[in-house]
């Protein structure tokens, strides 16, 4: 079962025990939280999910996502191409107590009545994805390193600045 667009909802454990690949692509724009936390976003991305049983008849899902976003350049605020890939090991669970007892390689994903809509798992996958910060390379942004220095550094001199602990100072020489 390959689709070029992958289906909203599907049936985990059914496509666990027949091994099934979706391989196919979403469009960023209907990530909702991506969207509030990058910006607008007008590709695509591309989501390749095995579904299995392993030997300890764990049902899980090994994915793998790649997309090209634009971030915003921390130094600069212009748009930055960005792009992101990831590997990801879920185990289907159906309750807190099940997650706990999950192997440690697999991230819990929690599966509500045989049914498990993709777009939140693999939006989660594109959040935990997304780097801290970006920046240009500093020959490539627009906004110099020196621009960056905040107020007149040279304005304020060390000897000028009253030291806050002369006054200890006194009270050690009184005794």
């Amino acid at each position: 079962m390959s689709t070029t667009r992958l289906p909203k909802t599907v049936e985990p454990y059914r496509l666990a025990s027949q091994g099934e690949l979706l391989s196919g692509s979403l469009p960023l724009a209907h990530f909702s939280r991506l969207v509030d936390a990058i910006g607008d976003q007008v590709n695509e991305c591309q989501v390749e999910l095995v579904f299995g049983i392993d030997m300890q008849r764990q049902h899980y899902i090994e994915g793998r996502l790649r997309a090209d976003v634009d971030m915003r350049c921390q130094r600069c605020l212009q748009p930055l191409p960005v792009s992101l890939d990831s590997s990801f090991l879920l185990g289907l669970v159906t309750t807190d107590e099940l997650a706990a007892r999950l192997p440690g390689r697999y991230e819990p994903v929690f599966v509500e009545d045989e049914q498990l809509d993709l777009l939140p798992v693999v939006e989660d996958e594109l959040l935990l994805t997304l780097p801290q910060v970006v920046y240009h390379d500093e020959s490539d942004c627009p906004v110099r390193q020196e621009d960056l220095k905040s107020g007149d550094a040279d304005a304020v001199s060390e000897e000028t600045k009253p030291n806050p602990f002369s006054v200890l100072g006194s009270l050690k020489d009184k005794h």
